[in-house]
């Protein structure tokens, strides 16, 4: 099986938190384009399935022990793509404390498994928690990326918090109770998707019905995410951040940038792709698309085409003014002292929602929390006829 043993290919320091940690990836495809994806929490290298077909030409894993260029092969525009499993979950590694697992520890991983494959320098696309790994990547080896690709992505930290409305407390309680992978299927529909897309009848089937056989067939297989996985890439999210100095190495290097997100989705919100792109800015372009978290699955032609795009304006070397689709007012590259005060008036008004916000969330897990020992200490002293009536399986 393909693994990169991460430790063979960082320096001594760095082999602290990364001895005997194995990476599982797959490669698609020939060529002399380089394609890296980097997949979101929880996700397996299969979930970019449909953007490997697009771009690789196939679905079928290349030979384990062939890793050669053949650009007669693959893709028709000659593609190679990889795909793996972040530290944590599917049959990579899983570290078992969560200090081994930060988006910086993991963009190293993705480091290793480009010097693992001898890869000079790459295309690297990222979703969700993947596009925050393939900001630090970028951030930290700006000169061996060729174009950046951020799907769904948030700044981290508070921005990993959901929109809070009926339906994201209602996804959090449902997620707290599966259990099984009929129960996980039916919550991550609903999180990764949009209600009209799910709605949607494809014969005599609606989309639902039929990704709902699907998932749970794909859960089963891969089996539930570990607890140590799941705390480990929570707390990756929850710790990521991008400096301004980072954010500058990667303007600073001129690689095109490409920002897609799902005007629906219900976990990463797009107000924060929004400003992430303009804080990269002139080299970012913002690609808005009718879709949920998943936007990838959801529109694929459209996510393939401005993937495609992307890798074609690092290959004409588009100019980053000739690239990007955002404004000068928008980048708020220059600004009175008026615009200062009132952008730090409208900062602090932001700051002051978002940490009330995130107060709310605690105390509502708290409470659910709470409401979990309770009910299981009720469980202990009721008749054995009331305790299968509150039992939820």
């Amino acid at each position: 099986m393909p693994f990169c043993e991460v430790g063979r290919y960082q320096n001594l320091d760095a082999n602290i938190n990364n001895n005997g940690i194995k990476i599982f990836y797959r490669t698609y495809g020939r060529g002399p384009i380089k394609v890296l994806m980097i997949i979101g929490l929880a996700g397996t290298h299969d979930s970019w399935g449909p953007q490997i077909k697009g771009l690789a030409g196939t679905v079928e894993p290349n030979d384990d022990e062939s890793l050669a260029d053949d650009p007669s092969s693959g893709g028709a525009a000659g593609v190679e793509v990889c795909a793996f499993d972040n530290r944590g979950m599917g049959r990579s590694s899983v570290p078992t404390k969560k200090s081994e697992y930060t988006t910086s520890i993991m963009a190293k991983d993705a480091l290793a498994l480009m010097d693992h494959l001898g890869w000079k320098k790459a295309h690297v696309f990222g979703h969700s928690m993947g596009a925050m790994i393939a900001c630090k990547l970028a951030a930290l080896a700006p000169e061996r990326i060729s174009s950046l690709a951020l799907l769904n992505v948030t700044g981290g930290g508070y921005e990993c918090i959901p929109k809070f409305d009926r339906q994201t407390l209602s996804i959090a309680l449902r997620f707290l109770r599966a259990k099984t992978p009929e129960q996980r299927a039916a919550v991550d529909l609903d999180t990764h998707y949009s209600q009209e897309y799910l709605a949607e009848y494809v014969g005599l089937k609606t989309r639902r019905a039929i990704l709902y056989q699907e998932y749970v067939k794909g859960i089963s297989s891969t089996g539930m995410q570990s607890k140590y996985g799941f705390d480990g890439q929570i707390n990756a999210c929850w710790t990521h951040k991008m400096s301004r100095k980072e954010l500058e190495s990667i303007r600073a290097a001129g690689f095109p940038i490409s920002v897609i997100h799902g005007r629906h989705d219900v976990i990463a919100q797009m107000c924060h792709a929004k400003r992430l792109s303009e804080k990269l800015y002139p080299s970012a372009r913002m690609v808005e698309l009718n879709g949920g978290h998943l936007v990838s699955h959801e529109r694929t032609e459209e996510v393939n085409k401005a993937l495609l795009e992307l890798i074609e304006a690092s290959q004409s070397k588009r100019s980053s003014y000739e690239w990007t689709n955002l404004s000068t007012k928008s980048s708020g590259c220059k600004v009175s002292q008026i615009s200062v005060w009132k952008a730090m008036s409208s900062s602090f008004i932001v700051e002051s929602v978002e940490k009330l916000h995130i107060f709310m969330l605690y105390f509502f897990g708290l409470f659910v929390i709470a409401f979990q020992h309770l009910r299981r200490g009720m469980m202990r002293f009721k008749p054995v006829k009331v305790e299968a009536a509150l039992t939820y399986n």
